[in-house]
């Protein structure tokens, strides 16, 4: 079908072609809008290069399709292109730079898909994006690097976790002016918890590693980023303080035994020295009068052999510390 105007400004291809094959080119090269639903479009290198043919398209409906992926530079010829609608296909992998050269792209529709994840990258390059439909796909976190200036988003029917990872999108949400389309169905889940609004979930900014950027106005994220580093300063200066009472404890102690020596004087008091030849005999009769048995038991045999013991209290620095007792060297030349 076409407008009334000769000029095919707007076309539609629907169900009745099968593919992109069965489109003359030559006829629609003036054309500015393109509606290709159920034609069963893969975007594969084949439908790409029939599509950068229209070079001044300015919108472009490819809903309800066989899409299953978009690789990077799915639209690099279509400069011009303002709306893009790749709604109720299967999409499951967006590219990095999918939609890389769309620097005019203001409407993108990527709902009822299949999407569990997007780089944060992924619409870095759109500069004038304002409508983005990401409703009913299956994105539990979504994170935001460049600063948008979206008017109005939809994320709706996502299974969205109320964690650290969907701050950044909280705050952002909170922290501009966009529009939260079906605000009351976009929902995310905390553990063993029952769905709460995106936007009022109570997710802490302090237990969370996350860089925090506002939609419009990435100066605000500051006070967000201070506040959460905050109590991991405190933590440190506790640290610092353990460390140094440890430090200064230690020293302390080293210095206390330097100076009072005393205790190790008292540890050293008693000492063993080497028996000297000429002692055997007088510590063996002294031992002998101490241990002499009483008159009742005067008749012992003197073959016993006798034990000397010695308590030494002077230390003698040119000693070993080794106690070589000569008793014993005689007693056993006795026996031999």
């Amino acid at each position: 079908s076409k407008d009334q105007s000769n000029n095919y400004t707007f076309v539609a291809c629907e169900e009745s072609a099968k593919n992109l094959f069965n489109i003359s080119l030559n006829l629609f090269q003036n054309v500015t809008k393109l509606s290709l639903k159920k034609i069963k479009i893969t975007l594969e290198d084949h439908d790409k290069e029939i599509l950068g043919c229209f070079i001044n398209l300015t919108e472009l409906y490819l809903n309800e399709n066989n899409i299953t992926v978009l690789n990077n530079n799915s639209f690099y010829n279509l400069k011009n292109l303002i709306t893009l609608d790749i709604s109720n296909n299967c999409i499951s992998t967006v590219h990095k730079a999918a939609f890389s050269g769309l620097k005019q792209l203001s409407v993108l529709n990527l709902s009822y898909n299949m999407i569990a994840q997007l780089d944060s990258d992924t619409f870095t390059s759109l500069e004038s994006l304002r409508v983005l439909n990401l409703q009913y796909n299956f994105l539990k976190h979504f994170h935001i690097k460049s600063p948008f200036k979206l008017t109005k988003i939809a994320l709706a029917g996502n299974p969205w976790i109320c964690s650290c990872d969907l701050l950044d999108l909280q705050l952002r949400l909170t922290a501009s002016n966009v529009t939260l389309e079906n605000e009351s169905n976009t929902t995310c889940t905390f553990p063993n918890r029952e769905k709460i609004s995106i936007k009022m979930a109570a997710i802490q900014p302090a237990d969370c590693i996350t860089e925090n950027t506002p939609l419009e106005n990435p100066v605000t994220s500051t006070p967000a980023v201070n506040l959460r580093n905050l109590p991991l300063v405190g933590k440190s200066w506790t640290f610092l303080a353990g460390v140094l009472g440890f430090v200064l404890g230690t020293t302390l102690l080293i210095l206390t035994a330097v100076k009072c020596p005393a205790w190790y004087h008292y540890l050293i008091s008693y000492r063993h020295r080497r028996l000297e030849e000429n002692d055997s005999e007088m510590f063996e009769q002294e031992f002998s009068a101490d241990m002499s048995p009483s008159p009742s038991t005067s008749g012992t045999s003197s073959e016993e052999p006798i034990v000397i013991f010695e308590k030494v209290h002077a230390c003698r620095d040119e000693e070993d510390g080794f106690i070589e007792d000569k008793y014993i060297d005689i007693y056993v030349n006795e026996e031999r």
